[in-house]
């Protein structure tokens, strides 16, 4: 909640929304010293992003608002390629967000989470104790079964609530939030057979023997006592690795894959959805599956070290992102996935999760001259992004003009 509030704030360049969060910081009891460090921080982000603007309208208009004239072709290829000033202002953006949320949690989220953590810690290990009283402390037992057992589970009752959706196109109401409005409404059912088997068979076939690879690299990287619960603060650490981690990995693999040595054999079977639903996520070749949807997220938990447990978490979280960025729904109070759709739709934009890289290498730059890149936000209310950020009128746009 923290990121996406600190994110807004620095995506609309509001001054009020940065200080009204320092100002809660303050109120759970940040002192003065680094409330100060916090200020100072912003204001950085703030001001950065309108030099930002800056640059970005001076590109925009070819050159006439700023004291050096711009022609047209400067203009254009600063809209074709981010510039290098460009990608450091959003790496800076990130970073500095993420020091804001890491400082004022470490001293204060995270104060008030511990205290219920420590009050209620002994129920969480107490029910832990139990699970493993019941099926027994075996690492195999519970890295390699419980692990497919999990994702297992998890992708299917969240899968198959989507794919419910996508077969009975009820509630009605659901379909005002489709991405791309027309689509699969409903699903081709021959399709969706086919995506089924194949995802089946990579969960079956292909995910089994992963989770016992990952074992083994588990037990030879070390893993923690079974018996005992990670801490809180430890946990949140982790897991921001985690998610670090599979972004670089994520990234630089898809982008492998649309290689043209790769594409027409390997990745272009997953392509075939250019409007995806939600159990297409894992629809790919078993080497894509292995190398792109596998090893990201379990390079983190293996260079972390982490607690079967909080492997369990991170993994849970990662097929909910998947399964939410495939789903073809914008829904209110979700995380956006505009971006990822965009990427079915158009293939050549938009390769990451988080979308850092993306802004880094400058791979979602057509995606942010689309109307969906406006609606990349998590809604937060129930109003349809398409109908809270409509695509323009191209005749009255036409008419205007003339």
């Amino acid at each position: 909640t923290t990121f996406f509030i600190c994110s807004k704030a620095v995506s609309f360049n509001k001054s009020f929304f940065l200080n009204f969060i320092i100002a809660i910081f303050y109120y759970l009891h940040l002192d003065i010293f680094k409330l100060r460090i916090l200020v100072s921080v912003s204001n950085f982000i703030l001001g950065f992003r309108m030099l930002g603007e800056y640059d970005d309208e001076s590109s925009s208009s070819g050159g006439e608002v700023t004291p050096t004239h711009k022609n047209n072709l400067h203009s254009q290829n600063v809209q074709q390629n981010p510039s290098i000033l460009s990608s450091l202002r959003s790496v800076l953006i990130v970073l500095s967000t993420a020091l804001i949320c890491f400082a004022a949690a470490r001293n204060s989220i995270t104060w008030h989470c511990q205290r219920f953590w420590g009050a209620s810690g002994d129920f969480w290990q107490a029910q832990w104790d139990k699970f493993l009283d019941t099926v027994g402390e075996d690492p195999f037992s519970l890295w390699v079964y419980g692990t497919f057992v999990l994702s297992f589970g998890v992708y299917w009752l969240f899968g198959g609530i989507y794919t419910i959706l996508d077969l009975t196109n009820k509630p009605s109401a659901i379909r005002r939030y489709k991405i791309q409005p027309g689509t699969n409404e409903p699903v081709d059912t021959k399709k969706l057979v086919k995506v089924i088997w194949c995802v089946l068979v990579n969960q079956l076939v292909v995910g089994i023997p992963s989770s016992l690879f990952m074992y083994w690299a588990m037990k030879w990287r070390g893993y923690p006592p079974l018996r005992e619960l990670p801490t809180f603060h430890w946990v949140l650490y982790e897991l921001a690795v985690h998610i670090l981690t599979e972004e670089a990995a994520f990234y630089y693999s898809h982008r492998f894959l649309h290689s043209r040595y790769l594409y027409k054999y390997i990745h272009k079977q997953h392509h075939e959805w250019t409007a995806p639903i939600a159990v297409t996520a894992i629809y790919c070749h078993s080497i894509e599956h292995i190398f792109s949807n596998l090893l990201p997220p379990f390079l983190g938990v293996f260079i972390m070290g982490s607690h079967v447990a909080t492997a369990w978490l991170w993994f849970t979280l990662a097929i909910l992102s998947t399964l939410n960025a495939h789903s073809g729904y914008h829904l209110p109070f979700f995380p956006s996935p505009e971006a990822h759709d965009f990427h079915h739709l158009k293939f050549n934009n938009c390769f990451g999760v988080l979308g850092v890289l993306d802004r880094l290498h400058g791979t979602d730059t057509n995606f942010r001259q689309t109307r969906a890149y406006v609606r990349h936000i998590m809604m937060l209310s129930f109003i349809p992004p398409r109908e809270a950020f409509p695509e323009p009128d191209a005749c009255k746009h036409k008419l205007g003009k003339r």
